[in-house]
């Protein structure tokens, strides 16, 4: 998983989440969940016996590798923009981390991300401490910011970067914040760097705004449908409405 994330690292962040999103659809949508093993399936029947068969569809299979790649994308970008965002960047590294580390115990079992949740909802313990469910759902989080962080550097490009980040973070995740993680984002909101230097370390070399744009798009077209996914799976699982404490 590491080398894979090294690799990726050639290329800018846009076109390799681009491309692990690409991954992720693929896999997703060529049934790999359909093949979950008995136990998965006894988990999730118990967690939500009623649901239609559409929603039975959203729980059956999302990537775990590919997934946390992606996450890992987010990192590397925080990294770029510098220290003022260090708060976000420990969070999301935190919880690759508890994921990974739960995914490496057992890769076999746990390359599905639906059966992190299965096992924790089983042993009720999902919503509790630093489970690895709650990781899933601060990441997924996370990406929501991204995207509404990208979605408005691609339409106000001469926006406020001050602005564009805390409008993002409005939208995202200041609604599940407690007060001195939203406070925490205020005081780094003062120090971001101006929306030209995003976007130029968010462009490859030789590249343009409008190639940047585009790319932002295809991203978008990927993720979002990605992120509904996400939600609907955590929001059978009780967990969509947590928030931090």
């Amino acid at each position: 998983m590491k080398r894979k994330r090294e690799l990726m690292a050639k290329e800018t962040e846009i076109k390799s989440a681009i491309q692990e999103l690409s991954l992720i659809n693929k896999l997703i949508n060529n049934g790999n969940g359909d093949s979950s093993s008995p136990s998965s399936v006894v988990a999730a029947t118990v967690v939500v016996a009623a649901v239609s068969e559409q929603q039975r569809r959203v729980l059956s299979y999302i990537p775990t590798s590919s997934f946390l790649s992606l996450c890992t994308l987010i990192v590397q970008v925080l990294d770029k923009i510098g220290p003022t965002m260090v708060v976000l960047r420990q969070d999301i590294f935190k919880n690759i981390q508890r994921l990974e580390m739960l995914s490496d115990s057992d890769p076999a079992t746990y390359s599905n991300l639906v059966e992190i949740l299965n096992k924790e909802a089983v042993e009720r313990n999902a919503k509790k401490g630093n489970s690895c469910s709650k990781a899933l759902l601060w990441l997924t989080r996370s990406l929501d910011l991204m995207a509404a962080l990208l979605q408005h550097v691609a339409i106000e490009p001469r926006a406020n970067i001050e602005q564009i980040v805390g409008n993002s973070y409005e939208m995202t995740l200041k609604p599940w914040h407690g007060w001195i993680s939203a406070t925490a984002y205020k005081v780094a909101l003062k120090l971001l760097p101006d929306t030209n230097t995003l976007i130029s370390l968010l462009m490859g070399k030789g590249d343009n705004f409008d190639t940047l744009r585009d790319e932002i798009q295809v991203l978008l077209s990927l993720l979002v449908p990605l992120l509904q996914q996400l939600h609907s799976t955590l929001d059978l699982y009780g967990l969509d409405k947590l928030k931090s404490t």
